[in-house]
């Protein structure tokens, strides 16, 4: 029923409140008349109601395939939705500043293991521990309102293995007054964050190029075997 309203130029913003309670009302009205700053992210995608006619009950796969499935979540979905998984809307506008990331993580393999020309490569628990890496970045508040902010971290990577088109990595939330800026921090662990499951349900990290991204930074990052 959303799809609606969408385009109803009367309706500036939905608000979902789930089971608010018996002080609902009160929070509610908070939000609606500016005493509140709202900060809340979708946790799911709100898909069209043709969707509904495209995913049978019975067909709870993720991935889409050659049938005419397009696939579940915001992870495997690359159709039109309505709002997508992570939107939401603030009486504030928020500006995303990078201070510190990586371009390229360098993987250095175990004696006797060999990848030649190999697109996903597994990796040993002592491998693994010494691959992480850090994002720093910096939000300010924009608006003359406090409010709290999520920031999200998604990750996008190479096509193979049938990967999802996009997956989120962690996220951070922080309280800002009007005007003020933060200092957020991401901690990505390779083997956990950057790798994907193959086609017998074995998880590998994927070499070459992920594309990550936080709030309106697009971040590159090359992972690659050590030679």
């Amino acid at each position: 029923m959303y799809h609606l309203h969408v385009n109803n130029k009367k309706i500036s913003s939905i608000l979902w409140v789930g089971y608010p309670g018996e002080a609902g009302g009160a929070a509610i009205a908070d939000v609606i008349f500016g005493s509140y700053n709202p900060s809340g992210r979708l946790p799911i995608t709100w898909h069209l109601s043709s969707y509904i006619d495209q995913v049978p009950m019975t067909n709870m796969n993720m991935r889409p395939d050659a049938s005419g499935y397009p696939g579940r979540t915001y992870r495997f979905y690359k159709g039109k939705t309505l709002f997508p998984f992570g939107y939401g809307l603030s009486y504030s506008n928020f500006d995303y500043h990078l201070v510190d990331a990586p371009k390229i993580v360098t993987i250095n393999l175990t004696k006797g293991q060999i990848c030649n020309q190999c697109k996903s490569v597994i990796l040993p628990e002592e491998t693994c521990k010494n691959l992480a890496f850090g994002i720093k970045l910096k939000i300010k508040n924009l608006g003359e309102m406090s409010s709290s902010h999520t920031v999200l971290l998604f990750s996008t990577p190479p096509r193979v293995h049938n990967s999802p088109q996009n997956q989120l990595l962690g996220f951070e939330k922080v309280f800002l007054y009007g005007g003020a800026e933060s200092l957020v921090k991401f901690e990505v662990d390779v083997c956990k964050h950057l790798s994907v499951v193959d086609e017998l349900g074995i998880r590998k990290v994927t070499l070459g190029e992920h594309f990550l991204q936080v709030g309106s930074l697009n971040l590159l990052l090359a992972v690659e075997i050590l030679k």
